[in-house]
């Protein structure tokens, strides 16, 4: 089986149900439900890790309270700390859910945002096959030129870029090393229309991103299922109908889902499939991550 790298954060996620979110000089009242580790990059391992497959977590864990909340929840989980870095302590957020399921965060920055060349000499990039990279990560030019400089010395990875909400922000140079021959982009369908014009519909602009790329595009469309382009051709494969407790974590899962089957070597339809099965169960949980 393909070996596979998850790099990014693990943030620690205070999550808070709200009726609705505050509008400026608002006061509402929020019901805490949990407080655990999350990020992107912590819940596309745990994803791949209850889909059977065994992925790295490339993720620093810093020093102070919410980084003793990352080693211990690492710990737990028998993941091992690849990159220690103790100038920082690790990002947080609060994590608000409304009444319908949908999420917004406030995030609090720390040491995921430092990234430094040196850490790319704690693991041998040689070893791996795929690779997740979130946009979370690349908004920050200087850590983005870090890690898209390490990746680009690797050119047999496979690299799924996950847009993020944040992908707006990225800067044209960042953009455009992400946009490029070889590189897998995957992302919900605001995201992908972030990266499009304004005329084009999200069909079209994930075959535009396919035709640079050369790689598969996927879209992905909550209940509706997903939508994907490889070779040019556009396909859908429907959704699977759930609960929705709260969406924290169900782009990453699907992220999570769709390398998981590709890794075993199953077909682009199969790890699609998989992947809307997986990002249905997440959301029909309290926690951004899937646990066995």
């Amino acid at each position: 089986m393909a070996r596979v790298l998850v790099i990014g954060a693990a943030y620690v996620d205070v999550v808070v149900n709200v009726q609705h979110l505050p509008q400026s000089g608002e006061d509402v009242a929020g019901d805490w439900r949990s407080t655990q580790v999350g990020g992107s990059a912590f819940n596309v391992q745990r994803a791949l890790t209850y889909a059977g497959v065994t992925a790295d977590l490339f993720a620093p864990v810093g020093q102070g309270e919410h980084a003793a909340i990352v080693q211990a929840t690492f710990q737990r989980l028998g993941i091992p700390v690849l990159v220690r870095d103790e100038s920082a302590d690790n990002g947080w957020d609060v994590s608000f859910v409304e009444a319908n399921g949908e999420r917004a965060f406030l995030s609090i920055t720390g040491v995921e945002r430092r990234w430094q060349a040196e850490w790319f000499e704690r693991i041998s990039l040689a070893d791996y096959d795929y690779v997740y990279l979130s946009g979370y990560e690349l908004e920050d030019a200087r850590a983005a030129d870090v890690i898209l400089t390490a990746l680009s010395q690797q050119p047999h990875l496979r690299v799924l870029f996950d847009t993020s909400p944040r992908v707006g922000s990225l800067t044209p140079a960042v953009r455009q090393r992400v946009i490029r021959p070889g590189m897998l982009i995957h992302g919900n369908v605001v995201e992908i229309q972030r990266l499009g014009t304004p005329t084009e519909t999200y069909q079209e602009t994930a075959q535009r991103l396919n035709a640079i790329t050369g790689e598969l595009v996927v879209v992905t469309l909550d209940a509706q299922g997903s939508y994907y382009v490889e070779h040019g051709q556009g396909h859908m494969v429907p959704g699977t109908a759930t609960q929705v407790t709260n969406t924290i974590g169900a782009g990453d899962t699907h992220c999570g889902g769709l390398l998981a089957e590709l890794a075993a070597g199953h077909t682009t339809a199969q790890a699609v499939q998989r992947a809307n099965v997986l990002a249905a169960r997440v959301v029909g949980q309290q926690g951004g991550a899937l646990e066995i």
